[in-house]
C-alpha cells in the first residue's frame, strides 16, 4: 500500500516542482492531492501524464493523508501546518515558519539524517533556505574532513526565490528596456532587468538582510553552532539557479585537490572544475538538475587552511522541492511513517 500525499500551495513555481518530482523518482504515492486557496480551487496541474483538479486547503480533510509538502507561505504554515500535524499527517514546510523552533527538525538530506527522529515532537519537519541547502551539501564533507571554523558568502539569487512575481518581473523590466517603455518596479525594491539587487528579505537592527541572518542560524542549527558565518545575499537578474561564492577558513590542512577528491565523492555533489575557459557551472546549466555543482576550487592564501569555492544549484529543486520529497523519502526509509489505512 502507497502513501497518500498533499501539496498546499501546488499552483505556485515550487508546489508545481514538487509534483514534477514526486513522478519523476517514482514516489511510493497511491495519491497526490493538489492543494490551494479557495479562489484557485478548480486549477487544473499536472502530475506526470495526468491532470489533477486543485482543492481547497481550508476545507480539506488530512485525517487519511500521511504527507503533506507545504510549499504555501509563512503565514499559511504557521496556522496551518499544526493543525495538519494534530491531524496526524507529517508536514514538511518549505517556508521560514519552523525552521528556528526548537521542536521541529531543520533537515537537508545530505547533511542532518539524523535529526529528523525529533519530527514527532511536532509533526512537522522544516526545510531550509535555498541558499542555505545548496551551501551545507557542499560544506558537509569538507567539515567533516578538516572542520570548518568561519565561512563568508556571497550569494547571486535568481528572481525566482522571490515567486512567480520575481520572475514575472524581470521579464517585463527586461522586454520594457528593450522597447524603450517606462520600467516599473513592484516586486523588487530596485529594478532588477540588467542591475543587481544587495537586498534580500527585510532588514535587521544590525544591518544585515533576514536571508543573510538565515543563512548563519541555519548553518549553525544543521551542521555546527561553533562555525562563524558571514553572508552578504544579493538579487541577480536571473530566472532559475543560485549561485554563491564561499571562503572556508579550516581548522585542520585542506588542499584543493583534497577537497575536489572529497567532493567528487559526496552525496548529492558535482564537480565541474577544469581551469579553461567554461571549465565550470554556470546557473543556466543548474536549472532542472537536482545536482549542487561545484567549481572553482583554489585555495586562499591569505589565511591558514583557506579555501574558495563556486557553488551553484537550482533553487526550484535542491533548494526548496526536491530537498521536501527527498525528507519524505528519507522518513519512509527509515521506517518512521507508515501509510494509513482508513477503517474499514
Amino acid at each position: 500500500m502507497g502513501f497518500k500525499v498533499a501539496i498546499a500551495g501546488a499552483t505556485g513555481n515550487v508546489g508545481r516542482e514538487m509534483l514534477s518530482i514526486l513522478e519523476e523518482r517514482g514516489f511510493p504515492a497511491d495519491e497526490v492531492v493538489p492543494l490551494a486557496s479557495r479562489r484557485s480551487q478548480g486549477t487544473e496541474v499536472s502530475y506526470g501524464d495526468r491532470t489533477l483538479k486543485v482543492r481547497d486547503l481550508a476545507t480539506y480533510d488530512f485525517s487519511d493523508t500521511d504527507i503533506c509538502l507545504m510549499s504555501a507561505g509563512g503565514n499559511v504554515s504557521k496556522e496551518w501546518s499544526p493543525k495538519i500535524g494534530k491531524q496526524g499527517c507529517v508536514v514538511i514546510d518549505n517556508s521560514s515558519a519552523w525552521r528556528y523552533d526548537q521542536d521541529v527538525p531543520l533537515i537537508v538530506p545530505e547533511v542532518n539524517p539524523d535529526a529528523i527522529a525529533q519530527f514527532t515532537k511536532r509533526n512537522i519537519i522544516a526545510n531550509p533556505n535555498c541558499s542555505t541547502a545548496q551551501m551545507l551539501v557542499t560544506l558537509k564533507p569538507l567539515h567533516d574532513a578538516a572542520t570548518i571554523k568561519r565561512v563568508v558568502v556571497s550569494t547571486y539569487q535568481s528572481v525566482s526565490g522571490a515567486g512567480k512575481e520575481g520572475m514575472d518581473e524581470l521579464f517585463t523590466q527586461t522586454r520594457a528596456v528593450f522597447v524603450a517603455d517606462p520600467v516599473e518596479t513592484k516586486k523588487f525594491t530596485k529594478r532588477i532587468a540588467f542591475n543587481v539587487i544587495p537586498h534580500i528579505d527585510v532588514f535587521m537592527e544590525d544591518g544585515s538582510t533576514k536571508e543573510e541572518w538565515k543563512m548563519v542560524a541555519e548553518t549553525k542549527k544543521m551542521l555546527d553552532p561553533k562555525i562563524k558565518v558571514t553572508a552578504t545575499c544579493v538579487r541577480v537578474p536571473v530566472f532559475i539557479g543560485h549561485s554563491e561564492a564561499v571562503n572556508l577558513e579550516f581548522e585542520k590542512p585542506i588542499t584543493a585537490d583534497e577537497a575536489r577528491d572529497i567532493l567528487r565523492e559526496a552525496p548529492g555533489c558535482l564537480v565541474v572544475d577544469k581551469r579553461e575557459n567554461g571549465g565550470y557551472i554556470t546557473p543556466i546549466e543548474s536549472a532542472g538538475e537536482d545536482a549542487t555543482y561545484i567549481s572553482r576550487i583554489r585555495e586562499d592564501s591569505t589565511v591558514d587552511n583557506g579555501l574558495n569555492l563556486w557553488i551553484v544549484s537550482d533553487n526550484l529543486r535542491k533548494g526548496a522541492a526536491l530537498n521536501a520529497v527527498q525528507i519524505a523519502e528519507l522518513l519512509i526509509e527509515r521506517g518512521l511513517i507508515q501509510p494509513t489505512r482508513k477503517a474499514a
